[in-house]
């Protein structure tokens, strides 16, 4: 164990690192830590300290920290070349395996992070359709783009379909380009694009938005209004994307869109995500059949590299497996139960919407939580107060957002896991 050390690192990285860390996520001082490895379901911090990883990197490693099946699949890459630029193999057995399973996938396009994937969707949405203008869903997450960043967090209502923007340094002028309307109430979705069809390339949803779950028909009458209208219908599957299902959320919910963006689990950890969709949208991106001038621009140095496209491989082959989204299922399952079970039974109106693989914590009277408003009422206070406890005593969480479950996750987590869930809401009781 080193203390020292981690302290020492804790106040360089408050020296050189812009916000002291890696992003917006800030732990109080006496809980912050600096991870030294991570095996399974578990990491170490630099003073020694274990924690059961329920975070899991916000998401990628759905198969546990350093999967036998990734790092030889990694190791293997790394003395034949890190990147070409060039077409390589990996890439492109990749890209066959995901179009292979997922519903809409006819061809690929590789990006850096789930951010670029959406972003360039847009893009595309845009180029194939003629029109600007954009809707999504209050509350959704579509990464750190100056398109996305509308409406993600707020506090009240916005002013639909306006939305004030969630950052400092994003242009009005996007915001103009942005519609923006509340997740599952279908009849005010329907009406807005029915009112703005002739301006709209694209409507982008989050099918499990955050962790609220679609309303039976909300998904199936924006299919059938853009399809009607011309409208490229976009999910972002950056976290659903073969963690729900196989097929992500396509198959877990049965409505197809037009595009999809994937990211996280399908690199086993590595910085990998992509567009994928019909090859008739995906061909404006062709510069073999277009001139430079009519194809979308949508190319970055490291795409497709091998490294992360080797390490993506190995992990779909993992999640092909028999059983592996049975397990899954029901590992969260019962620890969604047992959270609410022992929530409720320490006196406190403990909610857990999502899925099986992916679900909140939180505390709220409102029933049922079907929008980002809704999801507003929860004591975020509360929250974070029962997070720290739950860290406390070994537990690695982000507070009031998501528990993540990998495959490494076993029986005997989930038994620790619900003793210490149990202890912390005593906690805070």
């Amino acid at each position: 164990m080193d203390a020292a050390r981690q302290a020492e690192l804790l106040n360089d990285a408050g020296k050189y690192l812009a916000g002291g860390g890696t992003g917006l996520f800030i732990l109080p001082p006496e809980l912050n830590l600096v991870v030294a490895r991570g095996e399974g379901s578990q990491v170490w911090d630099v003073a020694g300290r274990e924690y059961i990883d329920y975070h899991l990197s916000s998401g990628p490693a759905l198969l546990g920290h350093a999967h036998p099946a990734i790092t030889e699949a990694v190791n293997a890459q790394l003395p034949k070349g890190t990147t070409f630029f060039f077409l390589n193999e990996p890439a492109i057995r990749l890209a066959q395996k995901m179009v292979e399973a997922i519903p809409c996938a006819e061809e690929v396009l590789y990006t850096g992070s789930g951010t670029e994937a959406t972003f360039y969707a847009l893009r595309v949405a845009r180029a194939y359709a003629g029109r600007n203008k954009v809707l999504k869903f209050e509350g959704a997450w579509h990464g750190m783009h100056d398109y996305g960043l509308w409406g993600t967090v707020p506090g009240q209502p916005s002013a639909y379909p306006r939305a004030q923007p969630d950052s400092i340094g994003v242009p009005a002028q996007t915001g103009e380009t942005v519609l923006v309307t509340p997740f599952n109430e279908t009849a005010r979705a329907v009406e807005m694009i029915e009112r703005h069809a002739k301006e709209l390339a694209a409507v982008m949803v989050e099918p499990l938005q955050r962790v609220l779950q679609p309303e039976p028909g909300f998904l199936e009458a924006v299919r059938e209004v853009t399809r009607r209208h011309g409208i490229v219908m976009i999910y972002d599957e950056i976290v659903t994307g073969f963690r729900v299902a196989w097929g992500g959320a396509q198959e877990r919910y049965g409505v197809v869109p037009d595009l999809a963006c994937y990211g996280k689990a399908i690199s086993g950890g590595f910085p990998l995500a992509a567009v994928v969709g019909r090859s008739e949208i995906m061909g404006v991106l062709d510069a073999r059949r277009r001139p430079k001038s009519e194809t979308v621009w949508a190319t970055n140095t490291l795409n497709g590299n091998p490294v992360c496209a080797a390490a993506g491989l190995a992990a779909l082959d993992v999640l092909a497996r028999p059983g592996v989204y049975d397990r899954l299922h029901r590992v969260g399952s019962r620890l969604r139960a047992g959270m609410i079970e022992s929530g409720q039974r320490h006196g406190f109106p403990v909610q857990a919407p999502g899925e099986d693989a992916v679900w909140g914590v939180r505390f709220t009277e409102r029933r049922p939580l079907r929008t980002w408003m809704d999801l507003t009422t929860h004591d975020k206070d509360l929250g974070w107060r029962w997070a720290i406890e739950l860290m406390k005593r070994g537990l690695l969480v982000n507070p009031n957002e998501k528990f993540y479950i990998s495959l490494a996750h076993t029986d005997a987590d989930v038994d620790r896991t619900l003793q210490i869930v149990d202890d912390a809401f005593a906690a805070v009781k």
